[in-house]
């Protein structure tokens, strides 16, 4: 399986089975950070981190503060995919890292973008 990417209606294809997804808050501007791993068809997140809190984004019961951020096991279901939002109004847009390898999404407004694992040939 691999994580695939829907933007500017082209698919990018990644090998890889875990990945990074992070932005700042747009009210509170505080850094956010989920890191997700592939689940046969499905995208799992594993861990949420968040540094600070405020407007809506208050740390669940049983995070830990860890080096700053308060980390936590999100209470999600795997998902089929994700999407992110494009509207422009937010300072950085998405940020999808594999490894040390980056990209930046969103940071312009327009139609959304998508993450789903790759199924098939």
């Amino acid at each position: 399986m691999s994580l695939c990417l829907l933007a500017v209606g082209k698919v990018t294809t990644f090998a890889v089975t875990a990945f990074t997804l992070s932005w700042t808050h747009s009210v509170e501007k505080t850094r956010w950070e989920e890191d997700w791993r592939i689940a046969g068809d499905r995208l799992e997140i594993v861990e949420a981190r968040v540094k600070g809190s405020g407007a809506g984004m208050e740390p669940p019961d049983g995070a830990v503060l860890e080096n700053g951020r308060w980390a936590y096991s999100p209470s999600l279901p795997a998902q089929k995919e994700i999407v992110l939002a494009a509207s422009g109004a937010t300072s950085g847009g998405w940020q999808l890292c594999m490894g040390k390898d980056c990209l930046t999404l969103g940071e312009a407004a327009g139609e959304p973008a998508r993450l789903f694992v790759c199924v098939g040939p």
